[in-house]
């Protein structure tokens, strides 16, 4: 029976997400903005927060090591369930999509290739534009992993492609600005409160008195 060993050279998930997370808030303070860091058991669905003069985001940390980011594997057995397709990834990624709020920021952190001496690449995108990419790998069918690199395999030899992530999306500190100011544009379009048409059914906002009716009150 051959046993699995795992790497030694290798941190475990848990310690790549915590180093994902302090680097990710590392950077964010270098840019000006205070951070505050959700702990706990019941912590929010993200994993900090950052502000700065009024502007705020919640930012979701992922930390990788092997190019990749599984996102909406967790949701892939619920969408089935409730499409009744044996595989709905369309379905998850909608999910997961569901479970962010409009301020949320993806922060995805990759280690892989990258010296201990040197910071990792680092990404910040909206969870419509993570999601927008999910919908597109694999030629339009989805997928439940966020490739860094991208890669296209013939038809003929059954590889599907993968779309990777924008160089527009690195982190910096004017991918920091585009960011909010797309979420501020957003939080702007208010749609008007609809307009009440005049209906006879409507009650006067004042009664009419005795004197306007001209009625009498009788002895």
């Amino acid at each position: 029976m051959t046993m699995f060993h795992p790497d030694p050279n290798k941190p475990p998930s848990w310690q790549i997400g915590l180093s994902a997370e302090g680097i990710a808030a590392a950077q964010f303070a270098r840019c000006g903005f205070d951070v505050s860091i959700q702990y706990g058991a019941d912590k929010p669905a993200h994993d900090m927060v950052v502000t700065k003069a009024g502007s705020l985001l919640k930012v979701v940390v992922k930390g990788s090591q092997d190019g990749l980011w599984n996102l909406t594997q967790s949701y892939v057995k619920r969408a089935a369930e409730m499409s009744g397709k044996k595989a709905d990834l369309h379905g998850a990624i909608a999910l997961w999509l569901d479970h962010h709020s409009p301020r949320t920021v993806c922060c995805l952190v990759q280690f892989q290739g990258v010296p201990i001496d040197e910071l990792p690449r680092i990404y910040l995108a909206t969870p419509k534009e993570v999601a927008q990419r999910l919908r597109e790998t694999a030629e339009g069918q989805g997928d439940s992993i966020l490739y860094e690199g991208s890669e296209w395999g013939a038809r003929s030899e059954g590889a599907a492609s993968r779309v990777g992530l924008p160089a527009s999306w690195r982190f910096s500190a004017q991918r920091i600005q585009d960011l909010l100011a797309g979420q501020a544009g957003a939080l702007t379009l208010v749609p008007p409160p609809p307009k009440l048409e005049p209906s006879s059914r409507m009650w006067p906002s004042r009664m009419p008195c005795e004197s306007e009716t001209g009625i009498a009150r009788s002895a």
